[in-house]
């Protein structure tokens, strides 16, 4: 350590310590084509701290990509930005200006090919608000607190595939709880009859 700060008094290096910082991001934000935001997660509590900060960023980073219809990237306010656009939606990868971009570049596919499959290839405004929930379990998969878990579409789809019979009551709300009791009622009646 004392060498490290030597060498950063003396060169003028600011060196990162961090060792999670290289397989990590600052957010993903998924804004419509008015530059509003539909998703965003915000992991770097310092520099988006709060909504006001995250509401002037994204108004930023969107006039700086909004008007652009390919996948790129740019350094905004020391943040790296991989960006990709359809339809009516923009899809950002936020890193530290050190970050790799490679490693971004394959988080925000992984974003948006698990997106693109699980919304049938209809990746737009509306159908991405109607699967709301989905959309927040692929970013979950994805990364946790920043810290990039999968990169794998294939891999976060499947885990987010979750079918009726895998879920059991504890995950279930009262109301998934109550229709599966009415359906198991109704079935029992039947058969009753039956006899």
């Amino acid at each position: 350590r004392k060498a490290a700060a030597v060498l950063d008094l003396k060169f003028g290096m600011d060196f990162d310590t961090d060792p999670t910082s290289l397989y990590s991001v600052k957010g993903i934000v998924i804004l419509d084509q008015d530059g509003n935001r539909i998703i965003a997660r915000y992991f770097d509590k310092n520099v988006f701290g709060s909504v006001k900060d995250q509401k002037a960023f994204e108004k930023n980073l969107f006039s700086k990509t909004g008007r652009n219809s390919t996948s790129d990237i740019v350094l905004l306010d020391g943040v790296t930005c991989l960006y990709r656009s359809n339809v009516d939606l923009h899809f950002y990868v936020l890193g530290s200006s050190r970050e790799n971009e490679l490693i971004l570049e394959a988080l925000l596919t992984c974003l948006y090919d698990a997106i693109s499959t699980v919304l049938r290839k209809q990746v737009e405004k509306k159908t991405l608000i109607d699967s709301m929930d989905t959309a927040m379990l692929i970013i979950d998969e994805i990364c946790d607190e920043g810290i990039i878990l999968e990169t794998d579409s294939q891999a976060v789809v499947q885990r987010c595939n979750l079918k009726g019979d895998d879920i059991s009551f504890s995950d279930q709300t009262f109301s998934q709880v109550g229709q599966t009791f009415i359906g198991a009622a109704k079935e029992q009646f039947k058969w009753s009859l039956l006899k």
